[in-house]
């Protein structure tokens, strides 16, 4: 089999993988959605025979329920065939999933049909029950929280992605809001609360951490500097370790109050100082429009 390249995506209904999949079709993948787990053998190896080296983009998901569990094995042989494969998990929190579905009005794949039983309650069980069939799925994937994501930006996030290089690891650097929730996503999480923050200055309450005013206010605080090289002290020490795992991402979030000061500002540097080492690729969820 040539070496090809594959996106899987999989996650937890709702967390929005039809959004996902139309964005790679934007960016010129041939692209299928609910394909049998038990086809993907078959179909990229006859995607393969017509055109070669195509990017291809599959979407799996709960409505194949019975067939979910045997995704891992099927991974590991496309692998071991030279197939270029990356699964994407794409998960959302649990009160996000239940809006998203009150919003459409449409029924989760594994909802009971007992129409006697509290709708809401069947939805809560679905959601879990889904969460402990993708369990092993989640752990081999990158995963992206779309929990706050308006479409745009997972439509951009899900482009960066592919667009990255995994030869080596990759790293992303994300800010938010604490005030949001911590990313679902994230390998690491660091507090910048700690910090002084730029909101209390009238100037500078506007603006964020990609703004030259911000950036100067920051590197005023000695306290600052100082805990961001301590962190990146610590994933220079680290990250060699998650290399040699075979990991292909690791997500390092940072938070503060708003997500639009402190955060974005030790994003911002954090990437800077690591883009000779590493791909890397930055995110700020409470900034990004993703348009």
């Amino acid at each position: 089999m040539k070496a090809a390249e594959v996106v899987l995506i999989t996650g937890i209904s709702g967390s929005g993988k039809s959004v996902a999949l139309h964005a790679l079709e934007d960016a010129g993948y041939f692209c299928v959605d609910n394909l049998p787990p038990e086809l993907l053998l078959d179909f990229v190896r006859l995607e393969l025979d017509r055109y070669d080296r195509r990017q291809v983009a599959v979407a799996v998901d709960a409505r194949t329920a019975a067939s979910l569990p045997a995704l891992i094995g099927l991974i590991e042989k496309l692998q071991r065939k030279g197939t270029k494969i990356r699964p994407i998990f794409l998960d959302a929190s649990t009160p996000a999933l239940v809006r998203r579905f009150s919003e459409t009005r449409r029924p989760h794949p594994l909802s009971m049909t007992d129409h006697a039983r509290d709708q809401g309650h069947a939805l809560l069980d679905a959601i879990e029950q889904e969460r402990g069939l993708l369990e092993a799925l989640r752990e081999v994937s990158t995963v992206l929280d779309t929990s706050q994501l308006r479409p745009a930006q997972l439509r951009a996030w899900v482009r960066d992605l592919v667009g990255a290089t995994t030869s080596s690891l990759t790293l992303v650097f994300e800010s938010f809001a604490f005030k949001h929730g911590v990313p679902l996503d994230a390998d690491f999480v660091f507090d910048l609360r700690v910090l002084p923050n730029p909101f209390y200055i009238k100037d500078l309450r506007p603006l964020t951490g990609r703004d030259a005013a911000v950036a100067r206010f920051m590197e005023e605080q000695p306290e600052a500097g100082e805990l961001l090289t301590q962190i990146e002290t610590f994933l220079r020490r680290w990250i060699p370790g998650f290399e040699s795992d075979q990991r292909s991402y690791l997500t390092v979030a940072l938070g503060c109050t708003g997500g639009q000061h402190r955060s974005v500002y030790g994003v911002e540097l954090l990437a800077q100082r690591f883009k000779d080492r590493n791909a890397t690729l930055v995110r700020h969820r409470e900034l990004d429009t993703g348009e």
